[in-house]
């Protein structure tokens, strides 16, 4: 028998293969992560302020709310939504005429309506004036000019509220007198040493392009919120509305069943719509609630009557809202089956290119599949065509 073969063995030098390196995921896509987190937080702390107040009062003052709102309670909503939003479509025109921007009366309460039931209905209580703000500044040819626009109007209505919140809180009976009288000096030397190093940057000359882009902020703020010509129609429109978010606090109070006076309920009120300013809500309902119920605790009229006076406010709010969809579906309806004068109605002989209508030729080879997914994803959820100076109109909303 024949020894076994074995096996030979190459000496020969073997090639060895680079270790694969898993790739790293790019730093741009950190980011947007981010941003999605930061947009989430204040729906998740909206969302455990409201499981806080079911767990400790339960759900009797949610329902109890709502069982009280009837026809006479709605149509006095509807009445003071269409005072407030008036008035403060009224104040986003003199705003954009200081920024020398054309926005119609009509047109501004019509985008207003819109914003407030975006905003009582979408997450996060900002998204319809994120909306109207990109809209109008598109439709204007000046995005920067219009969002700022919106921003200023926002901004004036906030100071009117903290200045006329501050004077109620300071003087009229309120769980927060005390701290506020103790913290108002400390506040008056804040502002005062902000002012001090605005005045000390402002002399000492900043540099060029940040110098330019603090005098053109302060510029528009002064054009279009402090000029002789929009000061006075900001402050009345502001104080208007205002009183009116006040009025729709005292009838909630009076539907859910508190009999205490109006002087006692005002300073109530101005802590629930500072709480409101908060970006920490689910479509404005979160810290108004907590807010309210602790503030009617501590005020001896019990939390749970606070609790059911929030919910039937932000009931009342989104029911003075409910125009906005009348706009919404108004606009979809005429987007939708509105034609262009220079469409023809029927495509004629030369229309056809080998026996395609050339419009179908012309548009499949102009936009590939892929392209046609990123116009339609980049249109949702809202999408516009800038028509007069005025904002856009929704398509797919």
């Amino acid at each position: 028998m024949s020894a076994p073969t074995l096996p030979t063995v190459s000496t020969a030098p073997t090639a060895v293969l680079p270790t694969p390196v898993r790739p790293h995921a790019p730093t741009g896509v950190a980011a947007p992560r981010r941003r999605a987190l930061r947009a989430h937080l204040g729906t998740l702390a909206g969302t455990a302020v409201l499981a806080v107040l079911v767990w400790r009062l339960g759900t009797g003052a949610f329902l109890d709310g709502l069982r009280r709102i009837d026809g006479p309670t709605v149509l006095a909503a509807l009445g003071i939504g269409l005072v407030t939003t008036v008035f403060s479509a009224w104040r986003w025109t003199l705003v954009a005429r200081g920024l020398r921007i054309r926005l119609p009366l009509a047109a501004a309460v019509a985008d207003y309506y819109r914003a407030l039931f975006l905003n009582a209905a979408l997450p996060g209580g900002v998204l319809g004036d994120v909306h109207r703000a990109v809209r109008h500044g598109r439709s204007a040819g000046d995005l920067g000019r219009g969002v700022r626009a919106v921003v200023l109007e926002r901004v004036a209505g906030q100071l009117a509220l903290m200045g006329v919140g501050a004077g109620v809180l300071l003087t009229m009976p309120s769980p927060v007198r005390a701290e506020a009288r103790h913290l108002a000096p400390l506040v008056a030397l804040a502002l005062a040493g902000a002012l001090a190093v605005v005045l000390a940057l402002r002399m000492n000359r900043a540099p060029a392009r940040r110098g330019r882009a603090v005098r053109t902020a302060l510029g528009e703020a002064r054009h279009g919120l402090l000029s002789r010509r929009n000061l006075p129609g900001i402050a009345l429109s502001s104080a208007v509305v205002l009183a009116g978010h006040l009025t729709m606090f005292v009838l909630a109070a009076r539907v859910a069943g508190s009999a205490a006076s109006v002087a006692a309920l005002t300073p109530l009120a101005v802590l629930a719509l500072l709480a409101m300013g908060l970006p920490l809500n689910v479509g404005g309902w979160g810290p108004r609630e907590g807010v309210t119920a602790w503030a009617f605790g501590a005020a001896g009229l019990g939390a749970g009557t606070g609790l059911g006076v929030a919910v039937v406010y932000g009931v009342l709010s989104l029911v003075a809202s409910l125009p906005g969809v009348a706009v919404l579906v108004g606009r979809r309806y005429a987007a939708r089956y509105t034609r262009s004068p220079s469409e023809p109605s029927e495509p004629s002989e030369s229309s056809y290119v080998d026996g395609v209508p050339a419009v179908s030729a012309v548009s499949s080879a102009k936009y590939s599949p892929k392209e046609s997914a990123r116009l339609s994803s980049s249109s949702f959820p809202f999408s516009a065509e800038p028509s007069e100076g005025r904002p856009m109109t929704p398509e797919s909303v």
